[in-house]
């Protein structure tokens, strides 16, 4: 009477990949390579793939390349009423705000909205001074991977960045951070049916345009006679006059408005200040 053949365990999805290589990768350039070859040959899905890059690139990365802009952080003054606060959180629909006093670069704390929201069911009269959370600060040049490993053990969410004369440059999130390695992450604030303006305007009379916005919208918005082709994006028209992807930081003017590269990552871009030059 024969015994089965005792069964073998399932190979992880990383001793496949090692079984795959053609050889020990001699840099990051090399590993990726057979990465995209394990991915072609069915032992990686496209998602893993694209994870496991993202993991890769964000050691890369550094916190100017992903954070929030100062001109588009959503901040409340050290003053404001209750009223005006659930306004704004309910307008905003976030769950942190950065608060500031009369100088917006003194940031004194993070106020969670369901601190207020809890102190206004309460009935209990709301010091927002004393609902404060502590505030982190970290510098624009600060790398991505530090920062999330500073998040995970801090069990914090979201840092003020400053620049190199301390003043605020903007905010980062977890979520922009574990973006950059799983992709967008939407919730029930992001425009899943564009509830979200393409193109908005800013409170100093700049505009913030998404770079998905179609040219053709664009120019209705505007008046304006950008060229372009059938159904080209505000992107691939900013990327294309650049002759290379947009960085955070670049400017360009094309067709009498300024485009300066709000967020963008090392794949694409996604917001621009756009501002109307005189004539």
């Amino acid at each position: 009477m024969s015994e089965d053949p005792p069964s073998t365990p399932a190979r992880t999805w990383f001793e496949r990949i090692t079984q795959a290589l053609s050889g020990e990768p001699q840099n990051r350039e090399e590993l990726i390579e057979e990465l995209r070859h394990a991915q072609a040959n069915g032992i990686l899905s496209n998602d893993t793939l694209s994870m496991v890059e993202g993991a890769i690139e964000v050691a890369d990365l550094t916190v100017s390349d992903v954070m929030v802009p100062r001109a588009q952080m959503v901040s409340l003054p050290i003053d404001a009423t209750i009223g005006e606060i659930l306004a704004v959180v309910i307008e905003s629909g976030h769950s942190r705000f950065p608060v500031h006093g009369p100088d917006k670069d003194d940031i004194r704390g993070i106020l969670l909205a369901k601190d207020i929201l809890r102190c206004f069911v309460d009935g209990a009269d709301c010091d927002v001074a004393k609902l404060l959370r502590p505030v982190t600060m970290v510098p624009d040049s600060k790398r991505l991977n530090i920062l999330l490993k500073e998040f995970r053990l801090a069990r914090n969410h979201m840092a003020i960045v400053v620049d190199e004369y301390g003043g605020v440059a903007g905010l980062v999130t977890i979520e922009d951070v574990l973006e950059q390695i799983v992709g967008d992450i939407d919730d029930e604030h992001d425009d899943d049916d564009d509830r979200h303006e393409m193109i908005q305007a800013a409170p100093n009379g700049d505009f913030l345009v998404n770079a998905a916005t179609p040219v053709a919208e664009f120019n209705e918005r505007f008046d304006a006679e950008l060229g372009g082709e059938e159904g080209q994006t505000i992107g691939a028209l900013v990327t294309t006059a650049l002759g290379h992807v947009p960085v955070a930081g670049d400017d360009v003017t094309i067709g009498g408005f300024l485009f300066h590269v709000a967020r963008a990552d090392t794949k694409r871009v996604q917001q621009f200040v756009v501002r109307v030059q005189e004539a």
